[in-house]
Formats: structure tokens, sequence, C-alpha cells
């Protein structure tokens, strides 16, 4: 039976909105190709991951779906639920998925101990040995290391059935795909080729509709200037022809009268008045066909975080060599490790040595007023963020502005945001960031910073901690984002059995 899915006009609203999310979404997906998902943060990427797998219904159109799916959530905060019988199954698949993705036989019992890329790890592993037809990936890159992206890429390579994958990992996504679909609310676009090739045809395809509209806009406005002059005319023509009829004439002033019934009689008014209103209803055809055929709105992006002045302390953080438990009997040694007011630091290493311990413990001997401190999450639960989106909710109107004033220049609207159950977790991290900029920060703390974020995002985050004047420790697996900001490098990597150690370095 040869396995694909077909979304034929599909359209889905969330109860309680006033438009749809989907609009006549028309695509078709065929087995042995991998389709990357791509859109804005809030946009309807998991959304439609989740129709594709049936756990979502459209309410209008129609999905065909042949053959069996299974959707990988993208939050890592509960062990999939067939976790514990997939780590003691015995069958060749199950043995050969713990082996390849690097399964613990003890990751079901310390699921909470797990680094956030073991858990997604083990998430796929689950998806896998389960067969589906129809896989649905939603952020499966975040939070792994290099090499565990590396072989997540290879694995995903060998699924014969019809795979979808959200990812703002570029790369990954032009390795892994055959086509794309693009998503802006609510029509969604599907392209044939990697991510970069799909959005570079729809960079061309915008930029040739924007040069479109601006000529048909500059007719329009022609066609009603015109439309003007000759109403003008026909009222300075008619008011004329008013005057000279109450004029009068003496009786024997034959050409006089002549020539004003000549007036009458030529209707120059009324042709001119006709003219006017033909000149008016091409212009509203321009207007009409302009309206259908409109590039899609852009919005103004950039971010400040540079809000005060830094910090005047001699250093922030100042702390002496010491030793972290890390669970299991691990423990991991660190230097002294010291951040002036104005240093920006990567915290690097491999997936489960202690990256996101280490910041935790960073952070809570910092050297400022908490209101001056931010620190942003690897993850933030579901729990957590619909607490955090109530609060925002909650503010004052003046408050409220500029925080999400913030959010819009991150690249999310905030209308569809506060109208939302729930945020996305790439919208909860915006938000995070607009509730602690307008403080004026001494120190950010960021555990994957980029994780969740849409690529305009990522590039706008980017270049708004390139001009803040605070001190920064980011912990990412993001070499090109940590590139361009970080000075110096902690950098984490087993010292021994069951020790971790932290090397202090320029970058």
């Amino acid at each position: 039976m040869r396995r694909f899915l077909k979304f034929s006009h599909v359209t889905f609203a969330y109860p309680g909105m006033s438009e749809p999310l989907l609009a006549n979404v028309d695509a078709y997906f065929p087995e042995g190709e991998w389709t990357g998902v791509v859109g804005a943060n809030g946009c309807g990427k998991t959304t439609l991951l989740r129709l594709a797998a049936g756990g979502l219904e459209p309410t209008g159109g129609r999905i065909e779906r042949f053959g069996r799916a299974c959707y990988v959530v993208q939050r890592t905060d509960a062990p999939p639920d067939e976790l514990e019988p997939f780590i003691y199954a015995g069958d060749p698949l199950a043995c050969e998925w713990r082996r390849r993705l690097g399964i613990g036989h003890d990751w079901a019992e310390r699921w909470d101990t797990l680094s956030h890329g073991e858990r997604k790890r083990a998430q796929i592993a689950v998806a896998l040995w389960q067969e589906p037809d129809i896989l649905a990936l939603d952020e499966p890159t975040n939070h792994l290391d290099a090499g565990a992206k590396a072989l997540l890429l290879e694995t995903l390579r060998d699924f014969g059935g019809a795979g979808f994958i959200v990812s703002h990992d570029r790369a990954f996504l032009d390795a892994l795909c055959s086509q794309c679909l693009l998503v802006f609310p609510p029509s969604a676009t599907l392209r044939p080729g990697g991510v970069t090739e799909g959005m570079e045809q729809d960079r061309r395809e915008q930029a040739y509709m924007r040069e479109r509209d601006e000529t048909a806009r500059s007719k329009s406005r022609n066609l009603r200037e015109a439309a003007q002059e000759r109403r003008e005319k026909a009222e300075q023509f008619a008011a004329r022809n008013k005057a000279k009829r109450n004029a009068r004439i003496p009786a024997n002033d034959h050409d006089g009268r002549a020539k004003r019934n000549l007036a009458k009689l030529t209707g120059k008014n009324a042709w001119a008045a006709s003219q006017s209103s033909a000149l008016a209803r091409r212009a509203g055809k321009e207007e009409a066909a302009r309206r259908a055929t409109a590039p899609r709105k852009e919005y103004e992006m950039g971010f400040w975080v540079g809000v005060g002045e830094k910090s005047r302390r001699n250093f922030i953080i100042d702390l002496e060599p010491g030793e972290i438990p890390l669970g299991d009997g691990r423990v991991l040694s660190y230097p002294q490790l010291r951040i002036a007011p104005d240093d920006r630091i990567a915290l690097t290493g491999a997936n489960g040595l202690g990256k996101s311990t280490l910041l935790r413990l960073v952070a809570s001997r910092a050297n400022v007023p908490s209101e001056r401190t931010l620190v942003v999450p690897q993850e933030i639960t579901e729990v957590e963020s619909r607490r955090i989106h109530a609060e925002v909710r909650a503010l004052g109107k003046e408050e409220l502005g500029r925080v999400m004033t913030s959010v819009s220049r991150l690249g999310s609207r905030p209308g569809r945001l506060l109208a939302s159950d729930c945020p996305s977790p790439g919208e909860i991290r915006k938000i995070l960031l607009a509730l602690g900029v307008n403080r004026g920060l001494h120190f950010l703390a960021m555990d994957e910073p980029t994780n969740h974020l849409d690529l305009p995002s990522i590039d706008c985050l980017g270049e708004a901690l390139a001009e803040c004047p605070c001190a920064m420790l980011l912990v990412s697996h993001d070499e090109r984002f940590l590139a361009g900001l970080a000075r110096t490098e902690w950098h984490l990597e087993p010292g021994g059995p069951r020790r971790v150690v932290c090397r202090v370095s320029p970058r």
C-alpha cells in the first residue's frame, strides 16, 4: 500500500478565534520524502503537524491519511508513553534504535535528571520503534549537540514513510528535506527543494509582487487624480453655465442667446462628469485587483536589550574553584570563574555534561540586584508558560503595550499571542525577553537561546545581543550564533570516570 498524506482545502480555527489560523491549505506529501515546515513562532506549524498526525481534525476541508501516524511533541516535559516498554523490549528494532541513539537502560527511571538533549533522543527513538507510516517531528534538533544532530540526520534519512519536520535549523532541513511548506497565516505554500531554496523563491516572488503592487498603486492614484480633475472641470463648467443662464441677455443679442443654447445642447458639463465617473470606476477596479494579489505585510523588526548602564562592580560573578554533583555519582569540577560587567561567555559541551546545572549555579551567585538579572531557561514547561502568559495579560495597559511592542519587534503578532490559550515555546521566550529588557539588565543568562525561535527572530536576537552592554552567559550548540557574540569560552568535557571538567579559554 502506498503511504501518503493529502490536504484538500484544509481550514482550522481554535475555539474563540475570530479568524481561522489556517485557511484553504492544499498540499500533497508522498512516502519517502521529508517536508520541512517553516514559519514564524505562533503561525500554526505545530497545529499543522497535529492535523497531519490526526491529533486535530480540520474545521473545514479534508485530510486523506493512509497509514499509521505518530507525532513527536516539541516539549520535553514528560517521557513518552511507550518509553519504558521500549527500553525493556528485546526485539531487534528496539535494540537497534537504543544503540544508534544512545538510549540508556535507566532513562525511564531518571527522566527528571536527563538533559533535554537526551530526552529528545528518547522521544525520537520511541517514535521510530513504533514504525509509523507518517512521522511528524516538532523541533527535533533542539538541545542536540553536533554529534547527536549528525546521528539524527543519518537516522531520519532511512525513514521510508511520509515525514514532516518543524525546525529552525536551516542547514539540517536543507540536508534532509526534498520539499518545504512555508506557513504565512492563514495560508501555507508547498514548494519543491530545500528550505533555503524555497525561502529564496518566496523572497523573489514577494519582491515581484511588491513591485507590481507599487505600479498598480501608482496607476490607481493617477486615475483618481484624473477623475478628480474631470469632476472639478464639470463643476466649474456647470457653475459658469448657471451664471450665464441667470445673466440678463438683451432681446436683440442673438449671438449671446445662441452661445448659451449651444452650451446646453453640447452638454460639456455632463460629458466631463461622465468621464470622471468612468475614471473612478477604473481606479476602483485597479484597487480591487491590488487587494486580491497584494504582497504580504512586512513588519518592522529590531530588538534592543541595552536599556540602562552596565554594572559598575569589578566582577558580577566571582566563584572560587569547586564541584557540583550531577547525579548518578558524577561531579562537575570547575576552576575560578569570573564574569566582568561586559564579559560575553559561551558555555559549551556535549549533551548531559552539566551545562544547565553550571548556568543555574552561576546565575544564583550573581552579584547584581535580582531585577537587573534575566535568566531564560532551556525549557519552560507548559504549566509555567500558562502562568507567565496569564501574568502578562493582567498587566496594566501602558506596561502591556511596552512588552507587546518588544514582542512584535521579535517577529510575533501581539494580538494573536494575547488571544491564544497558551503561547508556543518560542513565543514564551520572547515574552520573557520583553519583560526583562525594560528593567535595564546587568546580567543575562540564556540556556540555548536559539531553541524554538524562528529564523528571523534568531538573527534579530543575535544583532541585539551584539550591541548589549550587559554581561552575558550563553549556553548553546549553535556555533554560528555564538561566533558573533562570545569572547570567552567555558567548555565542559569528560575528565575521567564520572567526572566532568570545565576549561576556561578565549575564543
